[in-house]
């Protein structure tokens, strides 16, 4: 049987007649009518005669009243559990079961047919919820999937700043200990420039020493013959007369004398000028503060034809043209160059070249990459860093354009400093060893390895046959006759 009765119409019968609001505690009375308990007892107090039913004025007794069970059990049903109210359309009152895609609006089926609505595409409740849901669930899990990047990118964060912190305690602590060597360093030249100061003036002294001890003897003796000559002076005329013969030789006096000339002062010149002391100590300091210097040999496979090396591989000469080898494929075939047997690709490194006498000669580093085939490209352009001396007289480097060098004196030694990451090819002149004199300095952005080279200009001058020499570290690179290495 359908229910023929709205939720108006039935708030309204569930209504007590006293206070017009839904029933509390219903009481039934006699004749039938309910009320609220707390509206009963309220009339009846207010009341002089007997308490008669409000609605049909029947007499009715408040003591004998029973509650309304079934209806209170209405009355908790409609309200248990409590939902708002049903949606409902505002126009038609019926249910709103469609959802309007063009206005984005809950609309009833009256709404679809016979409102404003009529032509809109309409699409039923239920598959809205359903793909909302879906559209919810899938923005959800885009809210996941971010917040988990998020998480990511947080953690991320965390690590670098804790990396940073590491890195930078280390970097500190390595900047301390740096210093420290610096401290120790400067202590050591300090102490060796006082002590040179200390030992020159000791000499000085000892020297003045020996000159004054001198002078005070000639002088004890001159007043000791001072001495007599007066006491003989006193004695009388026969006396002094009879005796006169008798007195010491004015040869013998002048040997009590001081020698003879003008005082020459001793100047106090220790070898280094005050001003001079800062750069004096620096140059030693920078010495100290290159990397110890490389112990190379060089390659036979990249040789020339006609070079021969000696001595271990660390001697190179241009050889007889009747001895002349087969061009290996890693050598030079034009060139009279050679390579160093280790390359570089990362770090600081010093090594040092002895040049000797030769009045042609050039040296640095090449590319790995670079062609060793055809005569041998001289610029930065062709992964060729290099300086060289010429005829003797000119000395240059080969940059764009080539560069005259103003070298003071030949040097025989040539120092190499390379500081791959900071990209810097720099050329000492390195005979003094405590006083490197910079040449020339290469400024690059170095990519791949990078390997010594030595040429020793055969083609441009036949008659240098000259040696070049990988000195060992710390030894003095002698330049006498080779032992040939046959290749």
């Amino acid at each position: 049987m359908a229910w023929q009765v709205s939720m108006p119409q039935l708030e309204d019968r569930l209504q007590c007649p006293i206070c017009l609001e839904v029933f509390r505690e219903p009481l039934m009375l006699q004749c039938g009518h309910s009320y609220c308990k707390d509206c009963l007892l309220a009339l009846s107090r207010h009341l002089d005669s007997e308490l008669r039913c409000p609605v049909c004025r029947q007499p009715a007794d408040c003591s004998s009243s029973p509650p309304n069970v079934s209806l209170a059990r209405v009355i908790e049903a409609l309200q248990l559990p409590e939902e708002p109210e049903p949606s409902v359309c505002a126009h038609h009152r019926n249910p709103l079961s469609l959802f309007c895609e063009q206005d984005q609006e809950l609309i009833c089926g009256l709404c679809g047919l016979l409102g404003s609505h009529q032509h809109h595409r309409v699409t039923p409740v239920s598959t809205v919820y359903s793909r909302m849901k879906e559209d919810l669930a899938a923005l959800i899990s885009d809210l996941k999937q971010e917040q988990k990047k998020v998480e990511e990118h947080i953690a991320k964060l965390v690590n670098n700043r804790t990396r940073i912190v590491n890195e930078s305690d280390v970097f500190s602590w390595v900047i301390r200990r740096e210093f420290q060597e610096l401290h120790h360093l400067v202590d050591e030249e300090k102490a060796r420039c006082l002590g040179g100061v200390e030992a020159h003036t000791r000499g000085l002294v000892a020297s003045l020493d020996m000159q004054l001890e001198q002078a005070q003897g000639a002088q004890e003796r001159l007043a000791q013959a001072e001495r007599v000559l007066e006491q003989f002076g006193t004695e009388s005329h026969h006396e002094f007369i009879r005796n006169y013969h008798s007195l010491a030789s004015r040869a013998e006096l002048q040997q009590a004398r001081p020698l003879d000339g003008a005082f020459s002062p001793i100047s106090f010149k220790p070898g280094l000028h005050q001003a001079d002391i800062k750069l004096t100590v620096w140059k030693r300091l920078f010495r100290k503060v290159l990397p110890a210097p490389e112990s190379l040999k060089l390659d036979p496979a990249t040789a020339h034809p006609l070079l021969e090396l000696s001595k271990g591989n660390t001697v190179v000469q241009c050889g007889l043209l009747a001895q002349r080898r087969a061009s290996q494929p890693e050598g030079f075939d034009y060139s009279a160059c050679v390579l160093a047997s280790r390359g570089f690709s990362c770090g600081r490194h010093y090594w040092e070249v002895v040049v000797g006498g030769k009045s042609d000669w050039r040296l640095g580093v090449i590319k790995a990459t670079a062609s060793r085939k055809g005569k041998l490209g001289k610029s930065p352009e062709q992964g060729v860093w290099l300086i060289g001396l010429k005829e003797g007289r000119l000395y240059e480097a080969f940059a764009s354009p080539r560069v005259p060098l103003p070298v003071a004196g030949r040097p025989h030694r040539i120092g190499v400093y390379l500081h791959y990451e900071q990209g810097e090819l720099t050329f000492f002149d390195a005979d003094r060893p405590d006083d490197l004199r910079p040449l020339y300095t290469f400024q690059a952005d170095f990519q791949g390895k990078l390997y010594p080279i030595l040429d020793t200009c055969w083609h441009e001058r036949a008659s240098d046959s000259l040696p070049m020499v990988l000195p060992p570290p710390g030894g003095p690179g002698p330049l006498g006759p080779p032992q040939p290495t046959k290749l």
